[in-house]
């Protein structure tokens, strides 16, 4: 009996058949598992928060919105007519003042002596024409008489015409010394509100200057000059036409929402800026408070008129895809959304007015559209976590109900 020795396998031939018999174990068991407890088919899908709000249906306005300038309705820089000292002003710098209020005095002794003067030269013509006109009728009644010639009575005659001319320019040129003397007070020639004064007392003023001595601005009522585009003009000259008021004009401070003054349009340019491709305006504001100021840049809205019966809904609700705007409305049952394509007639102020496309009452999606799709169940926000509505969900219909 032969005996055969066993030769020993090697150990990596030994390791990999373990391994292979470990993996196959736990494949099995893996299995077993997952037969044993199965995945529903039908998991539910969690719903989507969203903030929902009802369109509105109410009256709109229609207006066209611009940047514009304050400006004094009336701007006059008080000037001396006359060459003088100045003696002294009859104002505070920043005050009010009214028409014909004493703004300056010059030193009026120069142009005195010469109204004196002029006086003096009148009289004295006067006199010499007043013996002339007695030497004509001598010179007549001795005509008459035979007692002198024609050519006398014809020189005489001569005479009192040239003294009567020579009156009449001395006249004239008491007048014009009056007026004269008269510019030594300087009036204001407007009411307003001066500015800083430019000449102080003691200064030799000149009707030349081009400063002059103060700077008058009408401020109540004031002025705002706006541009608004070109493509407003037709949309602006149309409801001129169908008014019979004056358009109405608002101002808005830049930095701000708050209503500073309301107005009336006065002024459409007579042509566009070909360079800006706009049209200028102009409207007249009550100032008494002094809200508005020259200089000042305000936020103008020029009021056209108002769509009735609107339909409205927040700006933020409204989508855009290639096909055109719409939104996710929600279906009847109040759970699931879909998307509504609408038509859109203007935007302003967060506020879109809806042409087509939705009725009164119905609810669409204004916050959150982003996570949904059409058939998407969403849960209300409002509701779920007590958020505030936006400023634009109150305005287009309040907290939803």
């Amino acid at each position: 009996m032969s005996i055969k020795l066993l030769r020993p396998r090697p150990i990596a031939t030994v390791l990999v058949c373990a391994s292979i018999f470990l993996i196959v174990g736990f494949w099995a068991l893996n299995h077993n598992a997952r037969a044993a407890d199965p995945v529903p088919a039908d998991r539910p899908v969690p719903a989507i928060v969203a903030t929902t709000v009802q369109v509105q249906q109410r009256d709109v306005p229609i207006f066209r919105s611009g940047i514009g300038t304050a400006a004094a309705t009336q701007s006059v820089t008080v000037k001396a007519r006359v060459d003088g000292q100045l003696d002294s002003v009859g104002f505070t710098e920043g005050q009010e003042v009214k028409a014909g209020q004493v703004i300056a005095r010059l030193d009026p002794r120069t142009l005195r002596a010469q109204l004196a003067q002029v006086q003096a030269q009148k009289a004295k013509d006067e006199a010499q024409l007043a013996n002339a006109r007695v030497d004509l009728r001598r010179y007549t009644q001795l005509m008459a008489e035979e007692a002198s010639t024609q050519q006398q009575l014809d020189t005489q005659r001569a005479l009192v015409a040239q003294l009567e001319a020579a009156v009449m320019n001395d006249e004239a040129q008491v007048n014009f010394a009056q007026v004269q003397l008269g510019f030594t007070t300087i009036t204001a020639p407007i009411s307003g509100r001066v500015g800083a004064r430019l000449v102080d007392p003691g200064n030799i003023v000149h009707a030349t200057d081009a400063n002059g001595l103060v700077v008058i601005n009408q401020i109540d009522p004031i002025s705002v000059v706006f541009t608004l585009p070109e493509e407003a003009f037709q949309d602006i000259n149309r409801a001129l036409r169908d008014s019979r008021e004056p358009l109405v004009v608002q101002a808005y401070p830049r930095n701000g929402d708050e209503l500073i003054g309301t107005g009336k349009l006065v002024l459409l340019n007579n042509q566009i800026d070909t360079a800006s491709g706009t049209v200028q305006l102009k409207a007249s504001f009550a100032n008494p408070s002094h809200t508005l100021w020259p200089g000042q840049y305000v936020n103008v809205r020029l009021m056209l008129g108002h769509r009735a019966k609107a339909l409205t809904i927040p700006a933020a609700a409204v989508q855009r895809s290639q096909d055109g705007t719409y939104v996710y409305a929600v279906a009847e049952d109040g759970k699931t959304v879909r998307t509504q394509p609408i038509e859109v007639a203007q935007i302003q102020d967060g506020i879109a007015v809806v042409g087509k496309g939705l009725n009164p009452g119905q609810r669409v999606v204004v916050d959150g559209q982003y996570k949904l799709k059409p058939g998407s169940t969403i849960v209300e926000a409002a509701r779920k976590a007590a958020a505030p509505a936006s400023a634009a969900v109150a305005a287009a219909g309040g907290a939803p109900k």
